[in-house]
């Protein structure tokens, strides 16, 4: 090649090395541009929520996430995560942007799945029943069980033909929007199933009480009977010494129980006599099954109770949920009989007085 040549081909090769530099230049800048609109603040002027639906792409949520106001510019979002190759799953639920949240702040949230969580509470002494209303009554879960029975509910959580008042734990759960009413249900058993568990690893020696359900079931009789927390362990001694002298039960909740919707909020003698599967004062022993969903304390109270030789307990009528524990009917009488007085200094005395003399004298 002539001396003239290859200067041409050198000036070729320099202009080429100098154009790829000045693009290379200008996709970095391109790139710089692109990180700095990543990483500022994003045009959302409050707090917003934003729904994510189970099954939505990277796409769609982004596009979703600008009509909220919480991303200015989805596509060059979407542009900048292809770029630098960041793939996540985003789980469905919903999510809080921060006011101002930038587009590498939102995406980051996703990505960690952080959504807002519901809660759903359901008390101590509350019935299977109430927790099904309290679950179809919030819009936050994903109704699947309304309208099936019992039995279809307890074989749709895997746990087909057990009786289902008293197998949940009443607690406060929390959940992410959208989460089925199976889900909530599932981890309300296997958490009663582990306290159960835990507390029959604890219990005392020689207990009347053979098995975790039927501790289970006097666990909920404890919680119903009880209007004050220390004296759990008091009302478990009374039906385990009732239990061990072949003692009727005598309990009112569980006559409550049994009667079902025909209970108008006041228990008549006639209802005392009444006979049902549930009825202590006509039956032997404890019910043939939980009469409501007992809390922490009234299981460890079943399964280790404070025996003190009492056999009857009423309430003292101070307003406290107290009550006066006695070993013998004579003491338990006079107890009554201070109760009644309190009740009517206060004109309070219950439309059948006489049914305060039974038994435990238990309140409903």
């Amino acid at each position: 090649m002539s001396p003239r040549g290859r200067i041409g081909l050198l000036q070729r090769i320099g202009l080429i090395a100098a154009l790829i530099a000045v693009m290379l230049g200008g996709a970095a800048g391109g790139l710089r541009w692109l990180d700095q609109e990543y990483q500022a603040p994003g045009p959302a002027q409050s707090v917003l929520r934003v729904q994510v639906e189970p099954g939505t792409s990277v796409r769609g949520v982004l596009s979703r996430l600008a009509s909220a106001g919480a991303l200015e510019h989805p596509r060059l979002t979407e542009l900048y995560l292809r770029l630098h190759g960041k793939r996540f799953n985003i789980k469905a639920g919903e999510y809080e942007i921060p006011a101002r949240a930038s587009a590498a702040a939102v995406i980051a949230l996703l990505a960690s799945g952080r959504v807002v969580l519901e809660q759903l509470t359901i008390v101590e002494g509350a019935r299977f029943s109430d927790f099904r209303r309290a679950l179809e009554g919030d819009p936050s879960v994903r109704s699947t069980l309304r309208g099936k029975s019992d039995a279809e509910v307890m074989a749709a959580i895997g746990h087909p033909g057990i009786e289902p008042e008293g197998r949940f734990f009443p607690d406060t759960y929390r959940f992410a929007a959208g989460t089925s009413d199976v889900e909530i249900l599932k981890l309300a058993y296997d958490k009663m199933s582990r306290v159960l568990a835990a507390a029959w690893a604890e219990r005392s020696p020689d207990l009347p009480v053979r098995t975790p359900y039927e501790a289970l079931i006097l666990a909920s009789m404890v919680e119903k009977e009880t209007g004050l927390a220390s004296e759990r362990p008091l009302i478990a001694g009374v039906f385990i010494s009732r239990l061990r002298k072949g003692m009727r039960l005598q309990s009112d909740p569980t006559v409550i129980y049994g009667m079902g919707t025909q209970y108008d909020g006041d228990i008549r003698t006639r209802d005392l006599v009444t006979d049902t599967p549930y009825n202590t004062y006509t039956r032997q022993g404890l019910p043939p099954t939980p009469i409501a969903l007992p809390g922490r304390e009234s299981i460890l109270a079943a399964v280790r109770p404070e025996v003190t030789g009492a056999l009857y307990f009423v309430a003292t009528g101070d307003g406290d949920g107290s009550h006066h524990f006695s070993a013998t009917l004579q003491d338990h009488d006079v107890a009554v009989q201070h109760y009644l007085g309190r009740l009517r200094a206060q004109g309070l005395l219950p439309a059948y007085p006489e049914r305060v003399r039974n038994g435990t004298g238990g309140k409903p």
